[in-house]
């Protein structure tokens, strides 16, 4: 599914942004100022009201009937904050609230994730945009273009002592695509291969390669170079570090 709104780098062919009300999303923000944690509690209250029409208007594959609505509440916590529903991996559905890794935003999506209630069979929830589990079996629609990004390959030049990795991206039909288009196919192999969060700590610079590299890689060898500056495993979880015991 959709962002809405779609992130900074959309494609030309995306649907109009979804503007909330801004005399609305004022009122509503006048007795939450006190803090972002009292803007996403206010948030998950009207989660639990809204939640049968939300998973009403999902379960007859009609999203459009609450892009508004979710867009007006998560306005309501910041309204520079970004939102998508997309398929969940442990779950149905996920529902992911965003600052783009803005440091001035943070402080909002983490009492958003902090007060999120348990995830369930049908929900769970994220403060990022995270990864999908594998991304060469995804394929992106972009104006009459289907881009498989398992034919993305990867130039990675990687600098141990910054812990960060300079990339140039390509795909084979990243020539036939417009400016902005080819913006969108440079970043979006990224963010769906590394998540949101990893992809910002640790891609210093990323440029387009429109001819394909002599010596590219895949973007599953991509992200395990990347997690492995990050101290994750395959799995992205964190490597635990033991200092062997000995005698003294």
């Amino acid at each position: 599914m959709k962002w809405f709104p779609w992130r900074r780098r959309h494609a030309e062919h995306d649907t109009p942004v979804v503007e909330p009300d801004s005399d609305q999303v004022a009122e509503w923000l006048e007795p939450a100022t006190e803090n972002p944690r009292a803007r996403a509690e206010r948030f998950w209250a009207r989660w639990y009201e809204l939640l049968p029409q939300i998973n009403s208007a999902l379960g007859d594959s009609e999203p459009k009937r609450i892009e508004h609505l979710l867009c007006e509440e998560v306005a309501a916590i910041h309204p520079e904050l970004h939102f998508s529903v997309e398929r969940g991996q442990r779950a149905v559905y996920a529902l992911v609230v965003t600052g783009q890794e803005r440091p001035d935003l943070r402080p909002f999506t983490d009492a958003w994730q902090a007060a999120a209630p348990p995830e369930d069979m049908i929900w769970e929830y994220h403060d990022s945009v995270p990864p999908v589990p594998d991304p060469t079996e995804v394929t992106v629609n972009i104006g009459d273009h289907r881009l498989r990004l398992a034919d993305v390959r990867v130039v990675a030049q990687v600098d141990r002592d910054a812990g960060v990795v300079d990339v140039a991206v390509h795909h084979p039909e990243l020539g036939s695509l417009t400016d902005e288009a080819r913006t969108a196919m440079t970043f979006l192999p990224l963010d769906a291969t590394l998540g949101e969060r990893l992809a910002a700590e640790r891609l210093r610079r990323v440029e387009t390669a429109e001819s394909a590299p002599d010596h590219g890689i895949t973007l599953l060898e991509l992200r395990t170079i990347v997690r492995g500056l990050a101290g994750q495993d395959a799995d992205g979880n964190p490597i635990e570090h033991t200092t062997p015991s000995g005698d003294a």
